[in-house]
């Protein structure tokens, strides 16, 4: 089962009702979002509009965490999930969104969309 990102229940600027007048599309399907947890490291490609394919990052130990100061990139493994603005559920069930900010040796900030993008990319915290 997938989500449903068509119009045709809503209302009308006018407060009345609009009737449907077709059936639902396939371009009007979304996904459910993927909740990245922090556990053995497991990706899932997925095809979407146009066959093009996305890559969700489904667990991860590991993120690659840069330093804006001398722009040294390196993979970095996570501890645990620290805080998560996005939602406060995701603080308990240790679920990385970008914005997250994770423990790890050096401390760090989510930056990149793992759900989305398929990694998992952070910014030293100072």
């Amino acid at each position: 089962m997938s989500v449903w990102h068509g119009d045709l229940k809503k209302r009308k600027p006018t407060g009345g009702k609009k009737r449907a007048y077709r059936k639902k599309r396939k371009f009007e399907t979304g996904s459910f979002p993927t909740e990245t947890l922090f556990g053995e490291e497991k990706r899932k490609v997925d095809r979407v509009r146009g066959g093009n394919v996305k890559v969700r990052l489904l667990s991860t130990e590991e993120v690659n965490l840069s330093d804006p100061k001398t722009g040294k990139t390196e993979r970095t493994k996570i501890l645990r999930v620290l805080e998560n603005p996005a939602n406060i559920d995701y603080d308990r069930r240790g679920v990385l969104t970008k914005g997250a900010i994770v423990e790890t040796p050096l401390g760090a900030k989510i930056t990149s969309r793992p759900g989305q993008d398929g990694v998992a990319n952070a910014v030293l915290l100072y």
